[in-house]
C-alpha cells in the first residue's frame, strides 16, 4: 500500500519518539547517568531512603527525614489474597491487592500524592501476605517503628531483619524507583491521560512489568549464575553463549551506553552485605570475565553491566525466593510510576497515536446467492 506523502514516519515500538516531558527523572544512556528531580541516583542511594526518595518523586523537594509508615493489609484486600491459589505469580497478586484497594477506595480523580502515600504503604504488606499465605502461613502485621523495607523482609518472615540486611534492601528499593518511560511507565501514563484514576494506571504498569522482556531478568540472572558454577568457568560459558547467539542476562541496554549508575550503587551494597555469601563473590569474578568477551567479541558495541545483574545479588542477599523478584521491583516502581502518573495527568492530554493501515484495500462482501 502506498503512504501518503504526508504521514508521519513509522517507529516501531516508538523508538526515539519523544511522547512526554517530564521533571521527574533524567536517563542518561550517553554517560552512565541517572538523575531522580536532578539528583544523582548514587547520591540518593547513598544518603537517602525510599520514604524520602517517594516524598522526592511525588513532590521534587528532599526532605531526607521524611517517614512512610508500612501499613497493614485493608480486610477487603486480605480476603481477595486468601482467594488466590498457591500457584498464583506475584505479580498477579500484587495487581489484584492494587485492584481491590482501589475498588475499595473508590479514589477521584485526579491522582493526587496522599493517594499514592497511601497505596506505597500498604503494597509490600500486601505482597509479603501472600507469600506467606501461598506457604499454609497467616500474614502478621507491620511492626511499629519499622521502615518500609524492613517491614517488608519482618512480614515475609516474622522477624524483624537485621539492620544492614534491610538498608541493603532499601537501596533497591530506591535504586528501582524510577526509570524514565520505559514500557511499565508509559502505560500507566497512557492509562491516566483518559482520565482513568491512579489505581488503573498502576494496574496497567504492573501488567506492563509482568513481561518477561521488562521485569524478569533478575531471576534469570541467578540461573545463569548457577550454570556457570565458579569463576573460572565464566569465561568459556560467556564465549558459549555468545557463540550460540544466546542472550546473557545483566548485560547491555537499550538506552545505557555505559555501566549503568544503578548497577554501580547496587554493586556497593552487595559488597556490603552483613554475611557475604560465595555466590557474590562468583557474581563479580563472573561480571569481570563476561565484560571482557562482550569487550573482545563484540568491540563494536558497547556492552556494559546493568541493573538486574547486582538487583539478583542484593535480592537473594536479603533472603528472597526468586518469583518474588518482579513483584519486589514493582513495589520499588510505584514511587515512580505514581510520580508520573500525577505528572501527566497535570497535563490533561489523552496519548493517542496513530497507526499504519497496511491491510486490505477497499473491498465489498459477496453477494449472497439467491
Amino acid at each position: 500500500m502506498t503512504v501518503p506523502a504526508n504521514e508521519p514516519p513509522f517507529s516501531p515500538g516508538l523508538a526515539g519518539v519523544v511522547a512526554a516531558e517530564t521533571a521527574i527523572g533524567l536517563v542518561d544512556g550517553a554517560n552512565g547517568r541517572l538523575l531522580y528531580r536532578g539528583y544523582p541516583i548514587v547520591e540518593v542511594v547513598k544518603q537517602g531512603t525510599y520514604a524520602s526518595v517517594v516524598d522526592l518523586l511525588l513532590t521534587g523537594e528532599w526532605h531526607p527525614g521524611t517517614v512512610l509508615a508500612p501499613a497493614p493489609v485493608p480486610p477487603m484486600v486480605l480476603t481477595a489474597l486468601r482467594l488466590l491459589p498457591a500457584s498464583t505469580h506475584p505479580m498477579d497478586a500484587l495487581r489484584t491487592a492494587v485492584s481491590v484497594w482501589g475498588a475499595n477506595a473508590g479514589l477521584p480523580w485526579p491522582p493526587t500524592a496522599d493517594q499514592a502515600r497511601e497505596l506505597i504503604a500498604f503494597a509490600p504488606s500486601a505482597l509479603a501476605a501472600f507469600s506467606r499465605l501461598r506457604e499454609g502461613l497467616e500474614p502478621v502485621n507491620p511492626q511499629p517503628g519499622l521502615d518500609l523495607a524492613s517491614a517488608f523482609l519482618q512480614q515475609l518472615h516474622d522477624e524483624a531483619p537485621d539492620p544492614a540486611t534491610a538498608r541493603a534492601l532499601e537501596a533497591y528499593l530506591m535504586a528501582g524507583a524510577e526509570h524514565g518511560l520505559n514500557a511499565s511507565t508509559f502505560a500507566a501514563r497512557v492509562i491516566v491521560a483518559t482520565r482513568s484514576d491512579l489505581t488503573s494506571a498502576i494496574c496497567g504498569a504492573i501488567g506492563a512489568l509482568k513481561g518477561p522482556l521488562h521485569g524478569g531478568a533478575p531471576a534469570e540472572v541467578l540461573g545463569q549464575l548457577d550454570e556457570i558454577g565458579t569463576i573460572d568457568h565464566a569465561e568459556a560459558w560467556a564465549r558459549e553463549k555468545l557463540a550460540k547467539r544466546e542472550l546473557i542476562m545483566g548485560f547491555g541496554h537499550r538506552v545505557y551506553r555505559a555501566y549503568d549508575p544503578r548497577a554501580a550503587a547496587l554493586r556497593v551494597v552487595a559488597e556490603n552485605l552483613p554475611h557475604r555469601p560465595p555466590w557474590l563473590d562468583l557474581a563479580i569474578g563472573a561480571e569481570e570475565a563476561i565484560l571482557r568477551v562482550f569487550a573482545e567479541l563484540k568491540p563494536n558495541r558497547v556492552i556494559k553491566t546493568n541493573v538486574e545483574f547486582y538487583a539478583a545479588a542484593v535480592l537473594q542477599g536479603v533472603g528472597l525466593s526468586p518469583d518474588l523478584f518482579p513483584a519486589t521491583f514493582g513495589l520499588a516502581r510505584l514511587a515512580g510510576w505514581s510520580a508520573h502518573v500525577i505528572e501527566q495527568a497535570a497535563v490533561d492530554k489523552i496519548i493517542r497515536p496513530e497507526a499504519r493501515y497496511v491491510g486490505a484495500p477497499e473491498r465489498h462482501l459477496p453477494q449472497a446467492n439467491g
